[in-house]
């Protein structure tokens, strides 16, 4: 390939690939094909002794035009193949990638490649004809019968549903747990695809658990209308396979509606006309590997971009998107969003009713308190369900030594190994090291070594004991049971578990935060927070919001039938057991008054200059020495007194992480702030390069890696 006149002009493509993170190899990388590659395409090239794939990002120009090429040609390298059988991705979806590696400080090719499948980057150009040609030869599915029949809206959905039509959004759905949500989504879906023939929708859900109860109910509803590959999902428990098929029917336009976590808002969908993102309040929206981006602002974003509507839906709203619905007051605008409130739960049935239990009041040592018992007993006995829930899985946080002090601590991180009475081990939960549980203690030998503290496994078991001797309306035992991720770990087993909770096969049901949020359980009348008060007095300013979201939403579990409630002649409750029944947080719970405990967030975090009134972002360094990590972010903010913008970003002193070593890496972070989202952007760019020049230089010698996370979820 010469690029002379004999031949044809020899072409230089600008490709993205997933480079080594930090590695300083540019954010592009240049190749030499044969002709002319539209952006979008995709196409393997080496990459050191690989071959890997890439996706051509810049507009080609022959290099044979360009000044100096005969010198530039023999340095390139040749693009290796072209796999020209799939249609190149589209500009907005390139936008997309372009926007997400600028604003969260990452390269195109790490943000584009981690957004394509990973079977897809192992392919060849015969391999991607050969899934191409099956996709192709599949018929299209014929509409089935209908199996959901839609209800009747109520005046508040059908509210939102025409606010949704007539106005441009984005919308944020305040609506309270049991209110309807779900069937908002499926009728704006509905209204999406049918005002165009070949609309996508995507629809987004915080956990894979909560993925397929949601595409049942979407298949339910257009299997018939579209068939059944128009509704296709997207979550990191798929197989390869299955996440490869799901995101060409995606691409290729077959796949009308696309279900999934926060990876699914990459998805290449041509004809995207609706976003709705469920939960959106969520922290798990937040990616915290690679790129950490937010799913939930990025729906927000792309949805501007490619002018569809975007409808962001919750309970207990984030006080980022509460703050950005604000209706106008005075001399402020209001905010960017349309907020669309539906208060009211489906069927007339009420908001459970919320019981304080004064734990100071109870004898040392209580682990669920004689009247949450007796109410929990009441429940069984009517045949109803009960659901307890504790943040916290394994038997016990720590396994202790009296004699001595000797604690289960992980030999790799700075916290303590967890004790699983189920299988006898201590595992780490930072860094998965498992060891049996020892005899006696290895420190003394003490054999009378003892758990302290209670997890899930330990509740579910104390719970058991304390039933053994009550029985169902039936006669025969009570059951309880758990849900966490230790139960859930095998295939299908959390489907199954679901089951038996909705068949009414389970009395009592334990669990973390997994049964706390998006399922609908239709017996629990009563639900129970074990422990809640770890969160009132954290360092982290977020800990009150996301305790008072997972607590409306544990309570929203309950008394969500509301006929089968009234023929139980019952009432739904929440039970809250604390230490602090005063504390202002538990007297908006009280009132299901989200509004009013925003408010008063708001108003601290605005005193304080904290998001959403001022934006931030965590420079953390890893290193074998906390010491090494602490200079390397030292020596940063020296270098960022060179920028422009230093003067008007706030930089913290270092410090180390909560838990500041994971598997022998000591972890520290630096924390920057400003008022001005497009100052403190300007001086995450320009650091970039400092940061990598700083890795050359002694203070960089001991560090194993540095990142960078813009709107950080946790500090």
């Amino acid at each position: 390939m010469s690029g002379t006149s004999e031949g044809p002009a020899a072409t230089v493509v600008q490709v993205a690939v997933q480079t080594p993170a930090h590695a300083a190899l540019g954010d592009l990388l240049s190749y030499l094909a044969p002709a002319a590659l539209p952006p979008g395409t995709l196409v393997r090239v080496p990459l050191g002794r690989r071959e890997v794939l890439g996706v051509v990002w810049e507009p080609a120009a022959a290099a044979s035009e360009e000044p100096g090429s005969d010198a530039l040609l023999p340095a390139l390298r040749p693009v290796a193949a072209v796999l020209d059988g799939l249609a190149p991705l589209p500009a907005a979806w390139r936008d997309l990638v372009d926007f997400t590696a600028r604003y969260y400080q990452r390269s195109r090719g790490e943000v584009a490649l981690a957004a394509l499948p990973p079977q897809l980057r192992d392919l060849d150009a015969t391999q991607l004809a050969r899934r191409l040609k099956r996709q192709a030869a599949r018929p299209a599915a014929a509409p089935g019968a209908a199996t959901d029949l839609p209800p009747e809206p109520s005046a508040e959905q059908a509210a939102v549903l025409a606010a949704v039509v007539q106005e441009a959004g984005p919308f944020l759905l305040f609506g309270s747990t049991g209110s309807g949500k779900t069937e908002v989504y499926l009728r704006a879906v509905a209204d999406a695809l049918a005002a165009d023939g070949a609309a996508q929708a995507l629809v987004m859900v915080p956990e894979i658990n909560l993925t397929p109860q949601l595409e049942a109910r979407f298949r339910a509803r257009f299997a018939p209308l579209y068939g059944e590959d128009a509704v296709v999902a997207m979550h990191s428990g798929m197989t390869p396979p299955q996440r490869l098929a799901a995101w060409l029917a995606a691409h290729l336009g077959r796949a009308r509606i696309v279900l999934g976590t926060r990876m699914a808002v990459f998805a290449a969908l041509p004809r995207l006309a609706l976003i709705v993102v469920d939960e959106e309040h969520d922290p798990s929206y937040k990616q915290q590997e690679g790129a950490r981006y937010s799913a939930r602002d990025l729906a927000v974003w792309r949805g501007r971009r490619e002018g569809a509507k975007v409808l962001l839906g919750s309970a207990t709203p984030s006080l980022e998107s509460w703050h950005s619905s604000r209706p106008p007051e005075g001399e402020d605008p209001g905010g960017r969003y349309r907020r669309l409130a539906m208060p009211s739960r489906i069927g007339e049935g009420a908001l459970p009713r919320v019981r304080l239990v004064d734990m100071t009041r109870q004898p040392g040592g209580t682990v669920l308190s004689p009247p949450l018992l007796e109410a929990i007993g009441e429940r069984v006995a009517r045949g109803e369900q009960s659901m307890v829930f504790l943040n916290r899985r394994g038997y016990a946080p720590v396994l202790a030594c009296a004699d001595c002090g000797w604690k289960s601590e992980c030999p790799h991180c700075s916290a303590f190994r967890v004790f699983h009475k189920i299988d006898r081990t201590l595992r780490c939960h930072h860094c998965g090291f498992t060891e049996r549980v020892p005899r006696a203690c290895p420190a003394c030998g003490n054999p009378d070594i003892a758990p302290v503290g209670r997890g899930t496994e330990r509740l579910e078991e104390h719970l058991a004991e304390l039933f053994a001797g009550v029985a169902r309306p039936d006669g025969t035992p009570v059951r309880v049971a758990r849900i966490d991720a230790d139960s859930t770990r095998h295939e299908g087993a959390l489907e199954r578990q679901l089951a038996e909770v909705h068949a009414g096969d389970v009395d009592v049901l334990v669990g973390t935060q997994m049964i706390a949020k998006g399922h609908d359980f239709r017996r629990i009348t009563l639900v129970a927070a074990a422990n809640p008060d770890s969160a009132l007095f954290s360092s982290d300013f977020r800990a009150p919001e996301r305790l008072f979201s997972l607590l409306m939403q544990s309570a929203g579990r309950a008394g969500r039938d509301s006929a089968w409630l009234a023929a139980q002649g019952s009432t739904a409750e929440m039970w809250i057991q604390t230490h602090h029944p005063q504390h202002p947080l538990f007297d908006a719970l009280r009132r299901h008054d989200y509004p009013a405990f925003a408010a008063r967030q708001l108003a601290e975090r605005q005193a304080a200059g904290m998001p959403p009134f001022s934006f931030q972002a965590l420079l953390r360094a890893d290193a074998r020495t906390q010491e090494a990590a602490q200079a390397f972010l030292q020596a940063a903010s020296s270098a960022a007194e060179s920028l422009p913008e230093a003067a008007r970003v706030m930089r913290y002193p270092p410090v180390p992480l909560a838990v500041q070593r994971v598997a022998n890496v000591e972890r520290a972070q630096m924390l920057v702030e400003s008022d001005s989202r497009a100052a403190l952007q300007r001086l995450l760019a320009g650091w970039q390069p400092l940061l990598h020049a700083l890795r050359r230089t002694p203070e960089g010698k001991g560090i194993i890696r540095w990142l960078v996370d813009v709107d950080p979820q946790s500090i």
